[in-house]
């Protein structure tokens, strides 16, 4: 795994701080999204459909960092949107790491040679440049040419300044197993630390919703890619070593939402990272006010088919801290690829899917305006 020894020992002592106070639920990483606007359109993401005044909006470098205050998470995962087109974010990534949380710059790397001289390395920091595959894969899957030999250029320059430079990666259903694993061999020698890996999620409003898998097919791809790879031992991943087995249909887990609580331009987003349906103004009336048995696969029809990490490697850090032994030993032996996977949880009891974003883009323009917001559905 490539999860560095300090991070590891500094997060573990958190959560077993949060475990022996009794809290149900704590965040582990904050999902930090100070803008939406960004300098590619993919496929698969539902995180730029928005006006221009939307778009053009920023939270301000005072925001970011009481929001980092607020939420009290060890690892603060920035996101988007691009972040580099952030003017303030130089200020907010060093504010981060001077409160010794460790920070994760997600970014497409398409500004990040002309950025690099602004940030600094730190045992604190990581590079996250999102790369979908070898160079057909990830140009096809962001739709521009030439976008992954200038992201492999960036992590090289990167590496060669001394940063530590992880990729994250999200696969689909036209994934090719045996090419996602020969990708993966690559890795290494271009100099990248960890892989951050994923299912895709169908965001409400993605332009391509053909692509994104269930559940099943999302286990049987893992399997097949992590057979590939000496039961995935033979790659670095900057992920708990239950969350992969997650992948592959071994370990049963129910999301954790809170454990990846989401601020954007807007307020604290609920639920999480990949829905919206609301925003509140704290970090308590998200945690507190939130009705989270609402959310989650069987509970809701939006979470059906999700895996993804923002959902839930909280639970499988949860249960490596609980059970040690069985994570040390998914780790040393690599993640089960044959035989049965446990069972799905069931799905009809499910409430059926609210889409909402056209009433949200409405109430957040008019908060712009200062016009008076449309009133809340009940119960969110």
């Amino acid at each position: 795994m490539a999860i560095p020894f300090l991070q590891t020992v500094l997060v573990g002592t958190y959560v077993v701080r949060q475990r022996l106070a009794g809290r149900k639920r704590y965040p582990l990483v904050l999902m930090l999204e100070p803008l939406f606007r960004c300098n590619l359109a993919c496929a698969g993401c539902g995180k730029i459909d928005y006006p221009d005044e939307i778009l053009n909006k920023r939270l301000p470098l005072a925001d970011a960092l009481h929001a980092v205050d607020e939420c009290g998470a060890p690892v603060v995962s920035i996101a988007g949107g691009e972040p580099l087109l952030h003017k303030e974010l130089p200020e907010i990534v060093k504010g981060i790491i001077e409160r010794r949380k460790f920070v994760y710059l997600c970014t497409n790397a398409l500004l990040m040679m002309k950025h690099l001289h602004k940030y600094k390395p730190s045992p604190f920091f990581v590079w996250s440049v999102h790369l979908d595959g070898d160079k057909e894969m990830h140009d096809k899957s962001v739709c521009q040419d030439g976008v992954y030999e200038r992201a492999v250029e960036a992590i090289k320059a990167a590496k060669a300044l001394g940063f530590r430079v992880n990729i994250n990666c999200t696969l689909f259903n036209n994934s090719e197993p045996e090419r996602v694993a020969a990708f993966f061999d690559t890795l290494a020698p271009m100099g990248v630390d960890g892989i951050t890996v994923s299912p895709g999620y169908a965001y409400e409003r993605a332009p391509d919703q053909q692509h994104f898998l269930n559940r099943t097919k999302t286990k049987e791809l893992f399997r097949d890619i992590f057979r590939r790879g000496n039961n995935g031992r033979n790659w670095s991943f900057s992920q708990s070593s239950l969350f992969l087995d997650f992948l592959a249909g071994n370990q049963e887990y129910h999301c954790t939402p809170w454990g990846n609580p989401t601020r954007t331009v807007f307020g604290w987003q609920r639920p999480c990272y990949l829905l919206g349906e609301g925003y509140v103004g704290t970090f308590r009336e998200l945690m507190e006010e939130t009705d989270w048995d609402a959310y989650g696969t069987g509970n809701y029809e939006k979470c059906a088919d999700c895996m993804v990490h923002s959902g839930y490697e909280a639970t499988a850090v949860n249960d490596a801290v609980a059970h040690p032994i069985k994570a040390a030993i998914t780790a040393m032996r690599g993640m089960r690829t044959t035989g049965p996977m446990v069972p799905e949880i069931p799905l009809q009891a499910q409430r059926p899917a609210q889409y909402m974003f056209e009433r949200q883009v409405k109430e957040q323009l008019a908060q712009m305006h200062g016009a008076e917001p449309l009133k809340k559905a009940a119960g969110r």
